[in-house]
């Protein structure tokens, strides 16, 4: 009877099951670093002096892209000279990635049934696609770049299920926000999150991996949606390699058990300082400084899609910066040739490349003191996008693209319907 996690867990482990709190080595499919989380790694592994497993290898660069000073000039340049000395094929140059975790998915290293690390928390957005993926440190990527192996200990499993249908304007990000508000940023806390119902079903691929995306705020070792043919015909003709399709068992144990009806989910927005703070959007009505639409969340192209059907005849308030900054050059490309970039211009949005940007409070994008953001992103500690006494709203791209034109945050369903 066990989980999506434990079977994994097991077949990557060689064992026949494997039970929750159990320490096990397992071979990973692949290891990802971006560039922030590579120069540590590369300085742990060249003390290892071993090869690295090049196929396994994945390396991004995309929190400070383009380099935005020396010191990020020369994290870039570490990791530009670690692929060309270990001849890792898997790296993606600026102008051919974009965000580590889109790039990992749309370039087919993500798949049903497999174990991924990356040195970065938002790792486990890949459970999307049904397989197990989670954060770790840059010590433990090195190790695993040496030997392809890491360790694990097997979490408990929770199970979340989402039945009915999700009301206007509402998306994945208003459940994932719901469900935090309802168990807290320790709720999950080293555990697995499994969803599943009518509501989860519905959703696009785009809003299962935002849900995976934030399994960490609620302290999640990972977060699991078991993949259907919606995951199949996406990765048709994409992925690497051959995959196996892992369930659950339909008499899996669950160490807790979550049920929503999707028709009481309403546009939510998680106040500072913590994602837990969650509030329907339209009782907040606090004003903003700048809407941000992007980042490894809410950065896809069914994301800006919805953004463009808000502003598409209308502006962002004055005194209001609009800043629309893609996951890809795939989805970016996409925007120019479906009319979105256009539609976001005429809006008066600043409309970057991909780049994790302000989303980290690294650059373009920055909050001033006492400045107030609504973002899509997935993070709004205090300082994380900038002064300590700026304050940043987490919302779904409806909601920041209404709280842009309106000057403050609000429910996109109070906008005068065209």
């Amino acid at each position: 009877m066990p989980t999506i996690s434990e079977k994994i867990l097991a077949v990557k482990s060689g064992k026949k099951t494997v039970s929750p709190g159990e320490i096990v080595e397992a071979d990973v499919d692949y290891v990802m670093v971006n560039d922030v989380t590579g120069l540590p790694a590369f300085e742990v592994f060249e003390r290892l002096q071993a090869p690295p497993i090049m196929e396994k290898s994945v390396l991004i660069p995309d929190h400070y892209v383009p380099n935005k000073d020396v010191a990020s000039a020369e994290q870039a340049k570490a990791m530009r000279r670690f692929a060309l000395k270990h001849g890792i094929r898997n790296y993606f140059e600026v102008g051919r990635g974009g965000v580590c975790h889109q790039v990992m998915i749309e370039e087919g290293f993500v798949a049903p049934g497999r174990l991924i690390v990356g040195a970065d928390s938002h790792t486990c957005s890949y459970g999307a696609l049904g397989a197990f993926a989670t954060g770790i440190g840059s010590t433990e990527a090195a190790c695993a770049m040496a030997s392809g192996r890491l360790w694990f200990k097997v979490p408990e499993t929770q199970k979340f299920t989402v039945n009915g249908k999700l009301g206007r304007w509402v998306m994945g990000k208003d459940i994932i926000l719901h469900a935090i508000g309802d168990v807290g940023v320790d709720g999950s806390l080293y555990k697995a999150m499994e969803w599943y119902g009518s509501a989860i079903t519905s959703l696009s691929l785009s809003d299962r991996i935002t849900i995976a995306n934030m399994a960490i705020e609620a302290g999640g070792k990972a977060g699991i949606i078991p993949p259907d043919r919606k995951v199949d015909a996406y990765l048709k003709g994409r992925v690497r390699g051959r995959y196996k399709t892992v369930y659950a068992d339909r008499d899996a144990a669950y160490s807790e058990s979550y049920e929503y009806d999707a028709a009481d989910i309403p546009c939510t927005v998680a106040e500072p300082f913590l994602p837990e703070n969650a509030k329907p959007a339209a009782e907040v009505g606090v004003p903003i400084d700048q809407a941000y639409i992007g980042s490894c969340t809410n950065g896809r192209i069914e994301d800006f899609r919805v953004a463009a059907k808000i502003l598409k005849g209308r502006k962002a308030k004055a005194g209001v910066r609009l800043m629309i900054v893609p996951a890809s050059h795939d989805i970016m490309d996409r925007m120019v040739k479906e009319g979105l970039y256009a539609i976001f211009r005429k809006a008066g949005a600043y409309v970057s490349g991909p780049t994790c940007g302000a989303c980290l409070g690294g650059y373009m994008g920055v909050l001033a003191n006492e400045e107030v953001c609504v973002s899509t992103t997935n993070r709004n500690f205090i300082g994380r996008m900038g002064h300590k006494g700026s304050k940043v709203y987490l919302a779904n791209p409806a909601v920041v693209a209404a709280s842009a034109v309106v000057g403050r945050i609000t429910d996109p369903n109070d906008l005068t319907v065209r």
